[in-house]
């Protein structure tokens, strides 16, 4: 009952404080507002909640109040669905015939499925082969000559220089890039072993544990190291021999198990909830430019008790409350819905105001939302977005993303600036880890409002104490009058490509193609976009193409394309295939430098 008493008090205390709505942008409202949302009652507002739907609600509630119209046929909110976590059925179990005898193993107890497995049901020969890595450009191969086509593989944890604490060998020996290799391989399934060495105090299995990667295509599992040793015994072979004359020689030991056969059988779960995007409008009064749309922004989502992203490194499960991040730039939204509306007559463009789900889990509220929005990217302007406002440092450091993406931008954040003297750093990317990357990826100039990282980044003690409320209410000024400015002129921003940057690494020379993917595809590896002047733009790859193939690699997911840019160089040529539709293209790319 406290909880429901909480829930209703707070609009209600913030509407009697202003009595009539007032209009204005005012640090008080800004606190108000964040001490709802970043409230222990919302318990971190994950996406798919309850939390974060009562967030939710709570928005919509207020642009009802100031007189936004619902922008989905009708209603505030536009839901999608989306893959929260995965969990084990009873479908999961490993046997091992050998010689005759049988040996079952115990699920989370004797082995473990991987939480990247493929659905698998399947009896086959096993094949020994060493640490798993096909690595060519550090000139190791552990599949040099051997047949593994329809059959399980075996493989070794880590790699042969597992003692190094910088090893070229690093790139390639993560569970997920070994299950990749083996699929490329025509493999059945992989069966991962801890080997001897290095020691560890238990013979512990890998974490269950969604990384929102999507599936290998193989069943993959991870088995306790005295059932391959015991596996191996039967070969006439040492487990610890065998690893260390690998790691010695740097030279693949690889080996068909004769009387071995295992049967496996994998099943994950995915389990799906329900995000929603909240939206309301203003209409304009330009008979021509209420066709035009500007859109104000931020996602009003967090980490819940820090399941996905957090930082906190604590003992327990604590409400991850997200004051800054973005419980600010979402009563930015609110605040400046608030103060639109009180001039609604003097508008000349219509005006979104939008607050999304699912950015934590990679940009899924926002792209959904580009993706089947009743406006069209082409109808829209421009896109202010703002994730991260409430932490002004007394040097009013203020960071703006995007300030490259229309012409008139530098010169209209220079002289709006000139009534608050904030200390600008401007970035002219149009990309970033924020919402405004998916109207950027549909050609809409975007600008991204941000007070920069924190050491409660991510963390615990995101409070809703910690906000510069007055500080937010500066940026919020400085943000209307910025958008104020773009609706009052006739003619509409003016959108630019702008080249992505080409660096090196301190690690060496990486691989630049310039494709940007769309997080929120859950059945495949698609682009939202592609980087103007970036190779695969020139090879004539689109936003929308599912990328099936990268040189000789099968492409299921973004891990495999990962995967799969390792084993090239800057100035490689490579065939890539896409689907765009119902239509398989091939284009030749060559690979950039980064």
């Amino acid at each position: 009952m406290k909880k429901i008493i909480f829930l209703v008090l707070i609009p209600f205390m913030i509407f009697a404080q202003k009595g009539e709505i007032n209009h204005a942008i005012t640090a008080d409202e800004v606190q108000q507002h964040i001490n709802f949302l970043a409230s222990d009652e919302l318990e971190g507002r994950m996406t798919g909640t309850e939390g974060c739907y009562e967030a939710g609600d709570y928005i919509a509630d207020e642009m009802k109040l100031y007189g936004l119209k619902p922008l989905f046929d009708g209603s505030y909110f536009q839901e999608f669905e989306f893959t929260a976590d995965i969990e084990l059925t009873d479908n999961n179990s490993v046997i091992f015939n050998l010689d005759g005898e049988k040996i079952e193993l115990k699920s989370e107890t004797d082995f473990i499925t991987a939480p990247f497995s493929g659905d698998q049901n399947a009896t086959g020969k096993v094949v020994f082969a060493g640490y798993g890595i096909s690595a060519p450009r550090v000139e190791y191969d552990d599949y040099e000559g051997l047949d593994v086509e329809g059959k399980f593989v075996m493989v070794f944890r880590f790699h042969p220089e597992h003692d190094s604490v910088m090893s070229p060998f690093d790139g390639f020996s993560s569970f997920r890039d070994k299950a990749t290799v083996a699929f490329g391989k025509g493999a059945l399934g992989i069966i991962f072993v801890n080997p001897p060495q290095p020691e560890m105090e238990e013979d512990k299995l890998m974490k269950f544990r969604y990384d929102r990667g999507g599936k290998v295509d193989i069943g993959a599992v991870h088995i306790k190291q005295e059932f391959a040793a015991k596996i191996f015994k039967s070969a006439g072979k040492d487990i610890s021999e065998i690893q260390k004359k690998i790691d010695a020689d740097k030279k693949p030991v690889t080996f068909e198990i004769d009387g071995l056969e295992v049967s496996l059988q994998t099943e994950v779960k995915e389990i799906v909830h329900k995000g929603r995007n909240v939206a309301g409008y203003l209409e304009g009064n330009d008979p021509e430019l209420k066709n035009e749309y500007i859109v104000v922004g931020a996602h009003y989502d967090h980490l819940g008790y820090g399941e996905h992203g957090s930082l906190f490194r604590g003992e327990g499960k604590e409400i991850h409350n997200g004051a800054d991040d973005n419980a600010s730039g979402t009563v930015g939204v609110i605040e400046l819905a608030e103060k639109f509306a009180g001039n609604k007559d003097k508008i000349k463009r219509s005006m979104i105001f939008t607050t999304f789900s699912g950015e934590e889990l990679g940009l899924l509220g926002s792209r959904h939302f580009v993706d089947n929005s009743p406006v069209r990217p082409e109808e829209m302007v421009a896109m202010f977005n703002m994730d991260m406002i409430g932490r002004l440092k007394e040097d009013t450091s203020l960071t703006v993303f995007g300030t490259g993406t229309a012409t008139e931008w530098n010169d209209l954040l220079n002289s709006k600036n000139e009534k608050y003297h904030f200390n600008l750093t401007l970035n002219k990317d149009g990309y970033s880890p924020s919402d405004n990357t998916s109207f950027y990826a549909e050609k809409v100039p975007v600008l991204f409002f941000f007070t920069g990282v924190h050491p409660d980044y991510h963390r615990p003690s995101d409070d809703a104490d910690k906000i510069e409320a007055e500080g937010e209410e500066m940026i919020l000024k400085y943000v209307y009058d910025i958008i104020s400015a773009v609706d009052s002129e006739d003619k509409k921003p003016e959108y630019v490509a702008v080249p992505r940057k080409k660096m090196q690494s301190s690690g060496g020379w990486k691989v630049y193609v310039g494709t940007i993917p769309d997080y929120a595809y859950e059945g495949g590896y698609k682009l939202s976009g592609v980087s103007d002047g970036g190779p695969a733009q020139r090879a004539g790859m689109k936003g929308g193409d599912i990328m099936i193939k990268f040189g000789d690699r099968k492409i299921s997911n973004i891990y495999d394309y990962v995967y799969a840019l390792k084993e090239h160089v800057p100035g490689d040529h490579v065939e890539v295939v896409v689907m765009r539709g119902d239509e398989e293209l091939k284009f030749e790319i060559e690979l950039g430098v980064r």
